[in-house]
């Protein structure tokens, strides 16, 4: 997985998983892992990751979903009613294993955007949004924000476009003990960032202050710690991050 990562492009990925991800489901069926976004089986969870965070059990062979993902979906799934309200909804940089899946709810009006990924609907530059203030209910941008290096404008763009009362989901790798989110504009090698920032695409670690960063722009913040409602077993089957919080903005009515 470590080779594949490092020499073909998300977009050439997402193209050609088309073909070979029903093998995978094939070859990796099981029932030690369940993928809750979907239902279905494995045997095994691939590992997945850049460098030094390279990860065991973390890639669903069948979906491609990832730790994050799984989580994000049982959040939705059981703590919110967003998966059954009629609601306009923004995706920025959609992830594979959600875009069938939301593409398909006839209760959402539902538009993508990015300036790269083949999901895209709208093509588009996150800090230069092409869309009318107070559009959108719910926003999913996640694992989007480490790479923009304008990310406080970036935020005060999702800010911009989200309806009053609305909610936006970010996920971002957050380092825990580092109470100051570090970026370096200097640091452009891809193998230079590799190594300081996780990944060769990541223009900074966010530290804590990141709901301080997202509150700068006018949200109000919370961090869901959804792993305290699951027990080992549900964590452990259904291949989850066990401290990682999902961080959830609103734009005050």
């Amino acid at each position: 997985m470590k080779w594949i990562l490092r020499f073909f492009s998300r977009s050439f990925l997402i193209r050609m998983s088309i073909f070979f991800r029903p093998l995978m489901r094939i070859y990796f069926g099981g029932n030690k892992f369940i993928d809750p976004i979907d239902g279905s089986g494995y045997r095994k969870f691939l590992a997945y990751g850049y460098g030094k965070t390279f990860r065991h059990n973390a890639l669903c062979p069948g979906t491609l979903s990832l730790e994050r993902h799984r989580l994000l979906w049982l959040y939705l799934e059981r703590e919110t009613y967003f998966l059954k309200q009629k609601l306009k909804v923004l995706h920025v940089a959609p992830e594979q294993v959600f875009y069938k899946k939301f593409k398909q709810f006839l209760h959402w009006d539902y538009t993508t955007t990015d300036l790269y990924s083949p999901l895209a609907e709208v093509v588009a530059d996150i800090c230069d949004l092409p869309f009318q203030d107070n559009q959108y209910d719910l926003i999913l941008c996640n694992h989007v924000l480490e790479h923009i290096p304008k990310d406080l404008k970036a935020m005060a763009e999702l800010y911009r476009v989200l309806k009053k009362g609305g909610t936006l989901i970010a996920q971002v790798p957050i380092s825990e003990e580092r109470p100051n989110t570090f970026q370096d504009d200097s640091i452009t090698d891809p193998n230079e960032r590799n190594k300081v920032f996780g990944q060769y695409d990541h223009v900074r670690i966010y530290g804590q202050d990141y709901y301080h960063r997202l509150e700068s722009v006018g949200f109000s913040t919370e961090r869901i710690f959804l792993q305290r409602h699951l027990t080992k077993e549900e964590i452990r089957r259904y291949g989850l991050p066990k401290k990682e919080k999902i961080p959830v903005m609103h734009k005050q009515k």
